[in-house]
């Protein structure tokens, strides 16, 4: 039986991942013990984040032919409405404002998390690309079914709202979208693509680290 290029990139990857799945901001995001100002500067950088990921995904749409393009854009448009929009209405219950997410200066980890994507985006092929994407959509995904019993009995409602979004079937619908279309791209880079992945798995933990912080460490 032929192994899927992703599993195998998630495979390689998997020392990062654990150490995503147990770092101390996720479990007590997930366990409801985490201090809400940490959340509100998590929430402040991921949305500028979100926004970035967005535009890689424009940039590499704009790479593929019909009817892989169309497929792309529906991609975005759907990466916009689940978790973009989403965070748009959490602002507000946050007493945030959209103003603020957007005069929110990117800390270093997440500038260099973003350029990784869009250098990825621009000098790469389609499925290079979409590769550097993958780590973010499909952990968060994992971390969900991960702490999914801590999230059950999580007594902070905002973060309970939050966490269900990545078990939702719009959002595992979007991981399982961009996994099929790198699986099936017959792609025979494989070391470079797993370059790219476990780098794109090592931001997303350096970002936890960063939101934990509430900052860069320098």
């Amino acid at each position: 039986m032929r192994v899927m290029i992703t599993d195998k990139l998630r495979r390689d990857s998997e020392q990062i991942w654990k150490k995503i799945f147990e770092h101390p901001f996720v479990v007590q995001l997930y366990s409801g013990t985490l201090p809400l100002e940490k959340f509100k500067f998590y929430v402040l950088q991921d949305f500028n984040y979100l926004v970035g990921l967005t535009r890689a995904l424009a940039v590499i749409s704009s790479k593929a032919e019909y009817p892989l393009m169309a497929e792309l854009i529906e991609l975005a448009r759907d990466e916009v409405t689940v978790e973009v929009e989403n965070y748009v209405k959490l602002l507000k219950e946050l007493d945030l404002t959209l103003e603020d997410a957007i005069k929110t200066e990117p800390t270093l980890v997440n500038s260099a998390y973003m350029d990784f994507m869009l250098a990825t985006a621009y000098k790469g092929n389609i499925i290079e690309g979409l590769t550097a994407l993958l780590p973010c959509f499909w952990s968060y995904a994992e971390i969900a079914e991960y702490h999914k019993d801590k999230l059950r009995d999580n007594p902070i409602k905002i973060y309970r709202e939050w966490g269900k979004v990545y078990l939702s079937n719009e959002y595992l619908n979007l991981v399982g979208r961009l996994r099929k279309i790198i699986d099936s791209s017959g792609h025979s880079g494989y070391d470079r693509l797993r370059r790219i992945f476990i780098t794109g798995s090592k931001f997303e933990l350096a970002f936890w680290e960063m939101a934990w912080r509430g900052g860069d460490v320098f």
